[in-house]
């Protein structure tokens, strides 16, 4: 083999090593990026199943607590500015927040009325209200892990390269509130 094609060889060695290089990079980019939307998804799904709670949850209340008129308005106002959200994580968490905040007051009223508090379909109403905050704030905290992964992989050298070149931006956290906690039983000794 004579020195310039043995130049030529490790010249052409050389670019499609760089291209798998590139082609590693941006796959793994692509897989994060998916990452995130699925998690995403799963965010999106929990909040609907909330979303579809909250009338119901607003219609018991009704029936025991009329003149908390102002409360249920407020509730149901936040419910579908929520709903209605299709922005960014930030903007949708801004308007989750508010739901949150409203559900808070309206959970606060019940307190005031002992027989609503008993009432066996608006214990269920809240145990699912109760489940389904854990659930939101799982898909949360799994959407969060993805962006992380992502973002990182965006951020950091030599993958922010190939991030930069192809346009791939960096995704926003959803952090929002919990409307209920889980209440640990009370142990009497």
């Amino acid at each position: 083999m004579s020195p310039s094609s043995l130049v030529l060889v490790i010249i052409v060695g050389i670019i499609v090593m760089l291209v798998l290089w590139v082609a590693f990079l941006y796959n793994a980019l692509v897989r994060g990026r998916n990452h995130c939307d699925e998690a995403w998804s799963g965010i999106d799904t929990e909040l609907k199943r909330r979303y579809d709670l909250i009338p119901n949850l607003v219609n018991t209340v009704k029936g025991y607590a009329a003149h908390e008129r102002e409360t249920l308005e407020e509730v149901t106002r936040a419910r579908n500015a929520a709903v209605a959200s299709q922005g960014s994580p930030a903007s949708q968490a801004r308007d989750e927040n508010v739901l949150v905040d409203s559900l808070k007051r309206l959970l606060a009223v019940v307190e005031s009325y002992p027989e609503l508090k008993a009432s066996e379909h608006f214990l269920k109403l809240q145990q699912e209200l109760v489940n389904t905050e854990d659930r939101i704030q799982r898909a949360r905290r799994f959407y969060n892990g993805n962006v992380r992964e992502y973002n990182n992989r965006v951020q950091v050298v030599p993958s922010a390269l190939i991030a930069r070149l192809f346009g791939f931006k960096e995704r926003e956290f959803f952090e929002i509130e919990t409307a209920v906690e889980r209440q640990a039983p009370a142990v009497k000794i």
